[in-house]
């Protein structure tokens, strides 16, 4: 008698084909699903540091009014700096807002720390008069950036949470800020 019919030998091959197939396409599914997390979190981490680094910028608005020259083009060119950063600010800060509401509001706390104190610190710059000579570039004293950066690090704390670095149950938040 003859038998043509399936054999066990096949059957073991062939689930052992299908268990190999499911195999790869978890682990591509997998791989796939972490590098899209990590491409993510990078994007992240660069859009928050470029906010941060809009901040910076306009703290330091003070420092480039005082050595300001005494042209035209160059109180033109402050101002247009002093403008884009605004908008820069203003930008990230609407971002910020759509990847997480405490984030938001915590940059846009961050922002207005840095208009009341660097804001002021530019006011009284303007009003200083214009540097003539080299040792005049080096100031004297240097502006404070303590209410600034007391908001940065609430504001850098929920950034790290946003990226999974820091845990909201190792971080107290609460109404003058995030405190780790």
């Amino acid at each position: 008698m003859q038998n043509l019919g399936w054999t066990w030998a096949q059957t073991v091959v062939l689930l052992a084909a299908i268990i190999a197939l499911g195999g790869a396409v978890l682990t591509a599914t997998v791989t796939y699903a972490l590098n899209q997390r990590t491409a993510r979190r990078e994007r992240q981490a660069r859009s928050f540091a470029e906010a941060l680094a809009a901040i910076e910028e306009y703290a330091e608005m003070p420092y480039r009014i005082r050595r300001r020259t005494r042209s035209e083009e160059g109180r033109y060119e402050l101002s247009e700096k002093i403008s884009d950063v605004q908008a820069r600010m203003a930008f990230h800060q609407a971002w910020l807002s759509i990847e997480s509401v405490d984030l938001g509001n915590a940059y846009k706390e961050l922002v207005a720390m840095a208009k009341k104190q660097a804001g002021g610190q530019m006011k009284e710059a303007w009003k200083e008069p214009i540097l003539t000579r080299d040792a005049q570039m080096i100031l004297k004293q240097a502006y404070s950036r303590d209410k600034i950066d007391d908001a940065r690090e609430s504001c850098v704390v929920l950034m790290r949470m946003n990226l999974g670095r820091v845990t909201r149950r190792s971080v107290r938040i609460n109404r003058g800020g995030v405190e780790p």
